[in-house]
């Protein structure tokens, strides 16, 4: 079986763009989950040890299974180490990239660690929707930040009229490729559309939680809805064809963040099922055998913004088998191995 991996998010976003409210709003929604988060210090986060704020190789408890590291940039394989032993039992990572180093690098330490129990969980952009127009002039980095986001937040959008706000979601969305865009107040973003929450014992899912009866409103007594994003499941029963199933995901559609669940390919690989793992640009499979006695289905759930259920599910539909005349040929598997990743038992044969 693969080891259980855990996502490390990259949260980034010029100074008052609304990172750490975003943060603090992750960690007072965390329920279940347990989160560990990496900054530079511990600042505003939202907890009770503040005498040790700023002290950069300390890790705090946050009470409520999440742990906090103040660490620098030399520090993060390190920390990584730390933050995904067993005992940690963390389900995801999140790094605020604030004075820790530029985004891109940040991406790329975690894309090149080679620590086997983490996986890349995306790059989240956070912007400020107020002033996104003096933003892009006081720092000319904010184009090519936006343009390696996996996902952008533009925060603040209850302090702009709704036509600034289109504009500014039209830029951003321009600026940003394929990324999702999503729009937020005060960082309310849905902890689902970063990463699965986990549902705690005796917790009926999707009922209100404790948290969301003390933080529900917020600001005035204003209540602040959660980011808009669709989850779709798609199912299928017949075996996918591998090369459609990779132009499938290679044409993934604006504003499709995550894709997560399994799918089945049939004689390309009969032993084996394949674990999805995609966020942004990046992707990964992980075989492993199918369990005995289980259907075989291709189960997956897509998560973003602004995506059209109907086509996708035309889409996939178009990836099954049509019959022993469609069988898959030899080479037809390259395409999915490429996005395994090897374990350092196995040899290189390219």
């Amino acid at each position: 079986m693969t080891t259980q991996q855990i996502p490390v998010v990259v949260l980034a976003g010029f100074l008052g763009a609304g990172k750490t409210t975003l943060l603090n709003h992750l960690l007072r929604s965390a329920r279940g989950t347990r989160i560990g988060v990496m900054v530079n210090d511990f600042g505003d986060i939202g907890i009770d040890a503040m005498t040790v704020a700023g002290q950069v190789g300390s890790t705090v408890s946050l009470g409520n299974g999440c742990l906090c590291c103040a660490v620098d940039a030399g520090e993060l394989d390190e920390y990584l180490e730390v933050l995904t032993r067993p005992e940690s039992r963390l389900d995801v990572i999140v790094i605020e990239a604030s004075g820790l180093a530029e985004p891109e690098e940040l991406v790329r330490m975690v894309l090149a660690s080679e620590n086997e129990r983490v996986v890349y969980g995306g790059l989240v952009q956070v912007v400020d929707a107020a002033e996104f127009a003096a933003t892009r002039q006081r720092h000319p980095g904010t184009d090519r930040h936006l343009s390696l986001a996996d996902l952008v937040v533009v925060n603040k959008a209850d302090r702009v009229a709704e036509d600034e706000l289109r504009s500014v979601r039209e830029t951003v969305a321009g600026l940003a490729g394929r990324a999702a865009v999503v729009e937020a107040s005060h960082g309310r973003v849905d902890p689902e559309l970063l990463f699965d929450r986990v549902v705690p014992e005796g917790e009926i899912e999707g009922q209100m939680s404790i948290e969301d009866i003390l933080y529900g409103s917020e600001d005035e007594g204003h209540a602040h809805p959660h980011a808009a994003y669709e989850s779709l499941s798609l199912t299928a029963s017949t075996p996918l064809h591998p090369r459609r199933l990779m132009a499938f995901l290679d044409s993934r559609p604006e504003g499709l963040y995550r894709i997560k669940g399994f799918v089945d390919l049939g004689p390309a690989d009969p032993a084996n099922r394949y674990t999805v793992h995609a966020v942004g640009r990046f992707l990964r499979f992980y075989p492993e055998p199918w369990p005995a006695g289980e259907e075989r289905l291709t189960q997956l759930v897509l998560i973003g913004s602004g995506i059209d259920a109907a086509a996708l599910r035309k889409e996939l539909a178009s990836c099954e088998l049509n019959g022993p005349q469609d069988a898959p040929d030899e080479h037809s598997m390259w395409g999915v191995l490429r996005y395994v990743q090897r374990t350092e038992e196995e040899p290189d044969e390219s």
